[in-house]
């Protein structure tokens, strides 16, 4: 009733799985095993995280994980949570690579909390990534995931501004960039425009600035014959197809996410 009275949708899941965290069980033991009770330790901890969920920061917050992919990964106020329709950059970019176990580079421009790139690299065994952030908060996160999830020997961060003073060449580049217009930001679910880094969130007067702050970078980075692919906000991909053609990007192609929105933007060097 609390989470209800707070504006919860998914009140009755997020009220067993935070019970289930304090409890240290799997939360469907909750359902097959109604008996069990906390005690009072176990009760505190869960008045806690009720608490913070009221306030309606994010489940994965509280927990401090989320799962994306095949990963099970840390995530903290520094970083954007991953969601499910990012999952569609990477099924798109997998769908584009020829041969996965050829060694490709990959660089991702605004990595959070590796949630893009360490997906990649769980799924093509010879290649190697870089991961930009200008957030050292959040390359710490994203470190901590690449040792966890094994892949650290093939994953290094850096701090930097999208792709200043940054040289070679790769086959692979991804970014989910902000790209939420500035004057909507506090019109988003309070879970996102409360406890969301708006630095990973704010994409300028139109929500296309960092992609036109990418685009000149992307050409000169991305090896001939590699593979770019971006998230976009809704409504966005047409325009974020001409920023690339402009700048002499190839054969730009738009996938729709889970609810058939165009979400991402693939094109060619």
């Amino acid at each position: 009733m609390r989470f209800q009275a707070a504006g919860i949708d998914t009140a009755r899941l997020d009220a067993r799985l935070l019970v289930a965290e304090a409890l240290a069980v799997e939360p469907g033991r909750l359902i097959s095993h109604p008996e069990i009770i906390p005690d009072p330790q176990q009760q505190t901890a869960i008045e806690g995280m009720a608490a913070r969920r009221e306030n309606r920061e994010p489940i994965s917050h509280i927990l401090g994980r989320r799962g994306f992919w095949t990963l099970d990964l840390r995530v903290t106020a520094d970083t954007l949570d991953p969601r499910p329709d990012t999952e569609t950059l990477v099924a798109g970019m997998l769908e584009r690579l020829v041969d996965h176990a050829a060694p490709l580079r990959l660089l991702d421009f605004g990595t959070g909390s590796g949630c893009i790139l360490l997906a990649l690299l769980s799924e093509l065994p010879q290649a190697s990534g870089l991961g930009i952030d200008q957030s050292a908060a959040a390359l710490a996160v994203a470190a901590e995931n690449a040792a966890n999830t094994g892949l650290a020997a093939r994953a290094s961060f850096q701090c930097g501004n999208w792709g200043q003073g940054l040289s070679g060449q790769f086959d692979v580049i991804v970014s989910n960039p902000p790209y939420i217009p500035d004057g909507e930001i506090d019109g988003l679910a309070p879970e996102v425009s409360r406890h969301e880094p708006r630095s990973a969130l704010a994409g300028g007067g139109d929500g296309l600035e960092c992609y036109r702050a990418l685009a000149p970078h992307i050409v000169r980075l991305l090896a001939p014959g590699g593979v770019v692919g971006v998230e976009v906000g809704a409504g966005q991909a047409d325009d974020v197809a001409a920023l690339f053609t402009a700048a002499g990007l190839s054969s730009p192609r738009v996938a729709p996410d889970l609810s058939g929105i165009g979400r991402c933007v693939f094109a060619t060097r």
